[in-house]
């Protein structure tokens, strides 16, 4: 089309370019991506749908509808996602939050605890808001990734935990030091072999390293609990997100660990998400 478009007429536009390349839920994106463009609330886009957009919005617009089209994640042209009720800063350097985990996070709120550790932090977020609903607490999180502990500092500076939470590249248990009551990881769980089949925006746009393990998908439960008992305190809880397939199998790696109490926790849609065990209280075998 010539000539200035309206709000409205781009959005239909943007719509119908999305969806011929195949993005799920064309109309959404290219609502979101108009507001962001706009630099307005995205429920405010009806309020400029009639108006004509000026070019530096439609210049942006056009931008990121094009980013879209080619797959590259909302949350990562937003720059940010919502989890738990708060925005995090994201990039492709760390795996989106993802509403799954949020499971995790109601799991480890459910029992009272002051030091908790977060192995594979990426983004913070699992670490960052069980310190911002327990504000007693005081936490590590850990990642080999140094540009993923950048971000995770970022978000502990933007939800105000920072000193609170120390930040800090490690391979695993590597960098750890002393005993926590709570251990807490989102790690990489997909299976080499699954990789083809996730969506293009994960697989070409998240990191390769938070997804997979390069094999099994079961390599990252191994190393968590061959030294998690070291680092647990006596009646401490580790709390894993799983794939749905996997919970038998990482079950049977916290028993053989020595950690008791194992069960599974079931996300919202029903599905196998989180296994939680406990260590041994003092005195106990």
């Amino acid at each position: 089309m010539n000539g200035p478009q309206t709000a409205a007429q781009a959005m239909v536009a943007a719509t119908a370019r999305l969806r011929a390349a195949g993005v799920p839920d064309p109309a959404r994106d290219a609502r979101v991506l108009l507001a962001h463009a706009a630099r307005i609330e995205a429920s405010r886009v009806t309020l400029i749908a009639p108006e004509d957009l000026n070019q530096d919005i439609a210049e942006r617009y056009e931008q990121l509808i094009a980013l879209r089209a080619i797959r590259v994640p909302v949350s990562h042209l937003l720059g940010e996602r919502e989890f738990y009720g708060r925005r995090f800063k994201v990039s492709c350097d760390v795996l989106d939050p993802r509403p799954e985990t949020e499971c995790l996070v109601e799991a480890a709120l459910a029992v009272p605890f002051r030091q908790v550790l977060d192995l594979g932090t990426g983004s913070g977020c699992i670490l960052v808001t069980l310190l911002a609903e327990h504000r007693d607490a005081t936490g590590l999180g850990v990642d080999l990734s140094e540009a993923a502990c950048l971000q995770a500092s970022a978000n502990a500076v933007l939800h105000r935990v920072e000193a609170r939470a120390d930040i800090r590249q490690s391979d695993w248990f590597q960098k750890v030091e002393g005993q926590f009551d709570l251990i807490v990881s989102n790690p990489p769980y997909i299976a080499l072999d699954e990789m083809p089949g996730l969506s293009a925006e994960v697989r070409n746009h998240e990191p390769e390293m938070a997804l997979t393990d390069g094999g099994d998908g079961l390599g990252a439960y191994r190393r968590i609990t061959k030294d998690v008992t070291h680092y647990l305190k006596p009646g401490g809880r580790v709390l894993v997100e799983i794939g749905p397939t996997q919970a038998i199998a990482v079950a049977a790696l916290f028993e053989q660990a020595g950690l008791g109490q194992v069960r599974v926790v079931q996300d919202l849609d029903g599905r196998d998400r989180v296994i939680c065990a406990q260590g041994a209280r003092t005195g106990e075998d």
